[in-house]
């Protein structure tokens, strides 16, 4: 199917595959939503949900773990040789027992040697491990984004949403590398410390454990602050991409409408606050290290004295002070360690719940198990008493009823925003109908599986999309199993085969986004071609020629009279003279039929359609 997508802004363009969708006025609402900015509703939830991410990596994980236990090990052995080292100094009253001290030095070479080799280890297994999670996480949320229904992409511009896809998610990837071995290193690092401390000295210990409580009342107090300063940060981030992103697309209507200084205003403004409350974030996370360094240090002091005192006293020796002051340092350490990752970790679960708004949003219904393919569509199209409306309580269309035989030509017609696009919305099923139903060669559209429908269109449309890559890239996206020759047939049919000829590479001619190096109209006849291509039952042409050249457009309306040939298709038009050979043509209004029939029997009534035909005969519009 050739599902040809408006080139607005509120369209998955950015999404090579998804669900394109019909634009217009009357078919889409152009409001651009974000959810309000609220303190994570469930911390603990959304990170143990991301932690299941790390199930898949669970053999790699166990690796890494055990080297972290070995690492840790090592690092709880050498302050316990450390402080033999002191004693082999101080015990011997004729001088240092050099043998020991050398035995114990080698030693401890070895084990820091060791130490570096896993710590290197650990980096290299992690950071495959981190990428290859963030990796698993980025494709389902491009593949949920796929699943989402078109109402999804109403309320959520591409920027908020690629910011999503990329900053958010990328952000996670940071976390996930740096935080996940030094959690584990830390959490086995606080237990083996703590006890070499209880078996050294129980009275120092309960001296160190002092600075415990106000070291994780600091990280709670400063973690509150940040986790809704940083989910902030995040949200603005995404408002400003999406202002980039209109900024860049529209820079023709900003440079045309003198709306540079407004453009530049407006960025201003949301860079602003995403500046305001970025700096808000960081201040408060950097809090958190200089203040927990004081406590630690006070903590340090208070060991030194006591143990000193102690010493004094004969209570205790030099060498396990010694030993007992490292081991302090390397059970504060990583408390520090674990609340600044905590701290840091505000802003990953901040952008992680955002990912998971998304991926928890509601697919598009499943096909029944019952659903049937729909093949070699004959093309009749009923509708039957159909309602509808993008908010239920708002009808767009207002119990509409019409047939479609198969083969013929239906021409819909009417003011901007009657609902024209919306009923071929509807036939498509990027939306479903509130009450009555739409019948397809007489059976209910619901009961054929969405791609089969779907693949029996053919859409053109006023405003086209162009992916990046060929010429003949773009026209095959229509029937990616067609062959060259089908490709030139289908070009030559749309008029579009001239000038592609005179470009230097013909159709490997490389597009730019959006067909950028083509012009409107020649982007209207690739579009066309993709139709073409696509052979299928039932055509819908939106405005198709509304962008080409007056000969132009003869020579595609005497194409389209070949497409069109045997299949039903639907022509929303403005101009009426493209539309006065249509079988019959259907005057929307307010969200209703107010007169159809052939071109000859309208004038006759000398109703709507009468006024509409003069008025722009009266005009030269015709």
């Amino acid at each position: 199917m050739n599902r040809e997508r408006g080139n607005n802004k509120n369209t998955n363009q950015g999404f090579p595959g998804g669900i394109g969708r019909i634009s217009g006025r009357g078919g889409f609402g152009s409001h651009r939503g974000m959810a309000p900015v609220i303190k994570p509703k469930n911390f603990k939830g959304t990170l143990k949900r991301l932690w299941g991410y790390f199930g898949r990596e669970k053999k790699l994980l166990f690796i890494i773990f055990t080297f972290i236990i070995i690492d840790a090990l090592i690092l709880l052995f050498a302050p316990y040789l450390i402080g033999k080292a002191v004693e082999s100094m101080s015990s011997f009253s004729e001088g240092v027992d050099f043998n020991l001290l050398g035995i114990i030095v080698l030693t401890l070479l070895t084990a820091y040697v060791a130490n570096a080799v896993l710590n290197f280890f650990q980096g290299w297994l992690m950071a495959g491990v981190a990428q290859r999670i963030v990796k698993s996480f980025r494709s389902t949320l491009f593949e949920k984004l796929q699943k989402l229904p078109v109402a999804f992409f109403d309320v959520h511009s591409h920027g908020e949403v690629m910011s999503r896809l990329s900053n958010d998610i990328e952000n996670i990837s940071g976390t996930v590398s740096q935080s996940t071995t030094q959690l584990m290193s830390g959490a086995i690092t606080v237990i083996g410390s703590l006890t070499m401390m209880l078996t050294l000295s129980p009275l120092l210990t309960s001296v160190t454990l002092v600075t415990v409580p106000l070291v994780f009342a600091l990280a709670k107090t400063i973690a509150r602050k940040t986790r809704v300063l940083f989910k902030e940060q995040q949200a603005e981030l995404g408002t400003l991409n999406g202002q980039i992103e209109e900024a860049i697309s529209g820079i023709q209507i900003i440079k045309a409408f003198n709306h540079e200084e407004k453009s530049i205003q407006e960025f201003q403004e949301i860079n602003t606050r995403l500046c305001e409350v970025g700096t808000k974030a960081q201040i408060w996370s950097g809090f958190l290290m200089p203040i927990m360094n004081v406590i630690n240090n006070l903590g340090f002091a208070l060991v030194a004295s006591l143990g000193g005192i102690l010493a004094v006293k004969g209570l205790i020796s030099v060498g396990v002070i010694a030993s007992f002051l490292i081991y302090s340092r390397q059970f504060t350490r990583p408390l520090n360690d674990i609340a600044g990752i905590f701290n840091n970790l505000q802003s990953a679960v901040a952008g992680a719940e955002r990912v998971f708004e998304i991926l928890d949003e509601k697919e598009e219904p499943l096909d029944p198990p019952e659903a049937s393919e729909l093949t070699n569509a004959e093309g009749e199209v009923t509708f039957q008493n159909v309602t509808f409306g993008y908010k239920e309580e708002v009808p767009i269309l207002k119990n509409i009823s019409f047939h479609a035989k198969a083969g013929s030509n239906i021409a819909l017609v009417g003011p901007t925003g009657a609902g024209k696009t919306t009923i071929v919305n509807l036939i498509t099923r990027f939306y479903d109908v509130n009450k009555g139903s739409i019948l397809i060669d007489g059976r209910d559209i619901k009961d054929y599986s969405r791609n089969s429908l779907r693949n029996t269109f053919g859409i053109v449309l006023q405003d086209t999309y162009l992916f990046s890559g060929t010429i003949e890239e773009n026209i095959r996206y229509g029937r990616p199993e067609a062959d060259f020759e089908e490709i030139k047939e289908a070009a030559r049919m749309a008029k579009a085969d001239t000038f592609i000829n005179r470009l230097p590479k013909g159709y490997k001619t490389m597009l730019q986004e959006s067909g950028a190096n083509l012009s409107q109209g020649q982007r209207q006849l690739l579009a066309i071609a993709r139709a073409i291509l696509s052979k299928p039952s039932i055509l819908i042409l939106d405005e198709a020629t509304s962008s080409v050249d007056t000969r132009t457009e003869l020579n595609i309306q005497q194409a389209m009279l070949n497409i069109m040939k045997d299949r039903t298709s639907f022509i929303i038009a403005h101009r009426l003279s493209t539309i006065r050979d249509a079988d019959i043509i259907m005057v929307i209004d307010n969200g209703q039929i107010m007169e159809q029939g052939n071109h000859e029997e309208l004038l006759k009534k000398k109703g709507v359609y009468y006024d509409m035909y003069y008025r722009q005969c009266s005009m030269g519009e015709l």
